[in-house]
């Protein structure tokens, strides 16, 4: 892992200095119409506070002692004045932001580790679950239907996407239900951290709603046939597609549009043709509990304070979507393959010819010898949602690490750079690390000695 880092920042730094104008004081300085004595003075400064007047191998080498908690020290001439073990690891100072690289990376960091964090548990939990299903319906309705899917999403990219959502959804133009940028409200600052309701009776009223909902839609998924689950939730996706054409900006209840209806009754109704018990209980229950909380809300009495943690969650939605949808879109069309490839060998065909269910044989045998290439790609899939990040956080507005490289690139800020390229090839050779580890806990055949 360490050579391997120490290749990365010499690629990245390379290249910095191969651009024009290079890691110089003149490219710090350009464009800031400066007086000719001030602008000869802040480059003396720039070259005596961080060397960039000595040849770009010994500003790599200076930069590289830095960052190591191990190495030389200097003295205020910059003249090497020893050798530390315990010196400390210095990333340097922003060019842009006047302040240490260390805490803008303390603050920046952990908002993208948040956006990840919440799309890789989405991404693998409908990946396996459509994938799996997928593998045992072959060449089914569910099949065919889900491969479409997939392949549409996994074709559609992240910035068309963030885009039309936040024209949808988060413009006065259409439906105004999320904000279009940042992480929270400022009022949100001065809210209770969790939600806050005016009264026990609006409590009451919401638990009623929310319970009332699920359990009506879970009996309706697990009693209700399959045309009563298809008609029920086709009346009511026609019902909400109808309610969104109303609240159009001129839209009125004489002149709403149809596509709006019939693409909810569509959407609904198909849900409830879905054979998959799994899929079709999560499904159904979040179109429950959503339409409980919207039933009870005309009967609350008092304000409701969403609070900072809902006010968070409710400016993430759109940012977690656009990082997911193309991870699970893709790592559904795997878990597909590896479990159908899988599922044909002799030890499957073995154990159910030995008696074993079905059931077990999916998720005993088949499932976790269908690990390993998921176990790769997630490997993979970190660094490509740090990647993706960079993009999400720009259409969003977004204060994180992706935001801050776009910033530092675009102002030639190279120890902002370096230092987020070192950070970026930790997470991403950690997460390999973690992929080595996990190959052992899911095949026991695998070993590293």
């Amino acid at each position: 892992m360490v050579p391997t880092l120490v290749g990365i920042t010499v690629v990245v730094f390379a290249i910095m200095a191969a651009s024009p104008g290079g890691i110089s004081s003149q490219a710090l300085v350009e464009g800031q119409n400066l007086e000719p004595q001030a602008k000869k003075a802040l480059m003396e400064y720039y070259n005596r506070r961080y060397g960039l007047d000595d040849p770009p191998p010994i500003q790599y080498l200076r930069w590289l002692n830095n960052v190591s908690p191990i190495g030389f020290t200097f003295n205020e001439a910059n003249e090497i004045s020893g050798f530390s073990l315990l010196k400390g690891s210095d990333l340097g100072e922003s060019f842009r932001y006047g302040r240490p690289v260390a805490g803008l990376l303390a603050d920046r960091v952990p908002i993208t580790l948040l956006l990840n964090l919440l799309s890789l548990p989405l991404i693998y939990v409908i990946a396996i679950s459509i994938g799996v299903r997928a593998a045992t319906q072959r060449g089914q309705a569910f099949d065919v239907g889900s491969s479409v899917i997939m392949l549409a999403l996994w074709s559609v990219p992240t910035m068309l996407t963030g885009v039309l959502l936040i024209g949808f959804f988060a413009s006065d133009q259409y439906w105004h239900w999320f904000p279009t940028a940042g992480l929270s409200e400022r009022e949100a600052l001065d809210m209770p951290f969790l939600p806050h309701w005016g009264s026990a009776h609006d409590v009451l009223i919401l638990f009623a709603g929310v319970a009332g909902g699920v359990v009506l839609a879970l009996l309706l998924s697990r009693r209700g046939g399959r045309a009563l689950r298809s008609v029920t939730l086709a009346l009511l996706g026609g019902w909400a597609g109808y309610l969104m054409s109303a609240q159009l900006p001129g839209a009125d209840w004489q002149a709403a549009p149809l596509l709006l209806p019939a693409l909810g009754a569509a959407v609904l109704g198909g849900i409830g043709l879905l054979e998959y018990p799994g899929l079709r209980d999560a499904a159904i229950a979040s179109i429950g509990l959503v339409t409980g909380i919207l039933a009870v809300t005309p009967l609350m009495e008092e304000a409701f304070v969403r609070g900072f943690l809902l006010d968070r969650l409710w400016h993430l939605a759109l940012p977690v979507i656009c990082l997911s949808y193309s991870g699970f879109a893709f790592l559904s069309r795997l878990t597909r393959s590896a479990v159908l490839e899988n599922l044909l060998s002799d030890y499957a065909r073995t154990a159910r010819a030995k008696g074993a269910p079905e059931s077990l044989v999916l998720w005993r045998h088949v499932f976790r010898n269908s690990l390993l290439p998921l176990i790769t790609v997630a490997a993979t899939l970190l660094p490509g949602l740090l990647m993706g990040s960079v993009i999400v956080e720009s259409i969003f507005s977004i204060d994180g690490m992706g935001k801050l490289a776009v910033e530092a690139v675009k102002d030639r800020d190279s120890e902002l750079v370096l230092s987020i390229t070192l950070i970026s090839g930790l997470l991403n050779l950690a997460g390999y690390l973690i992929a080595d580890l996990a190959y052992a806990l899911a095949d026991p055949r695998v070993s590293y000695e």
